[in-house]
């Protein structure tokens, strides 16, 4: 059987396959489902106000100029390290803001063009790294916890090897 064969089934067969698991142990799936539903209301409640000064605060950093001061201020580090500086603001915004972070490299793509080494090394970059304080503000915010201790620290080292890895490989690569 061929990966579209199996693709096309794969849906349906998980849905009754849970179903008739569901009828063996005889789970009210009507009411799991609910339950589920409330509590996935209460978490978004809970992560609510995290989320929201994360996304003022990144909003409130592109308004008022700070990107590009700092981005002047970076340039000189990041050309010495290989990462192109045309990608500055896609460091600054990935590890805050993943629409943030989607948004400016599709204006990277636009400007310096896909296959460009500007904006592979950006796709990569993207791909690589994750959207560390918004993720910490999730999960944390989901289970109560309120000191980050390490976290951010080591989250935000990894972007960084993610970004300099991204920028090596399209290097290397291209």
């Amino acid at each position: 059987m061929d990966l579209a064969r199996i693709s096309v089934w794969l849906i349906p067969l998980l849905l009754a396959g849970t179903a008739l698991y569901a009828l063996w142990r005889r789970v009210d799936v009507f009411s799991a489902l609910c339950a589920g539903a409330g509590e996935g209301l209460s978490v978004t409640l809970r992560i609510l106000p995290a989320l929201t000064a994360l996304l003022t605060g990144v909003y409130m950093l592109r308004a008022s100029g700070a990107m590009e001061l700092l981005a002047g201020l970076l340039t000189p580090i990041l050309t010495r390290v290989g990462i192109p500086p045309e990608t500055v603001g896609l460091l600054l915004i990935r590890p805050v803001s993943g629409s943030g972070a989607l948004a400016v490299g599709s204006e990277i793509m636009q400007t310096y063009g896909p296959d460009s080494a500007i904006g592979r090394t950006a796709a990569v970059m993207l791909g690589s790294t994750e959207t560390t304080f918004y993720t910490v503000a999730v999960y944390y915010g989901a289970a109560g916890i309120r000191r980050t201790r390490h976290t951010i620290p080591a989250a935000l080292a990894a972007d960084i090897t993610g970004f300099l890895a991204a920028a090596w490989t399209v290097r290397w690569i291209f």
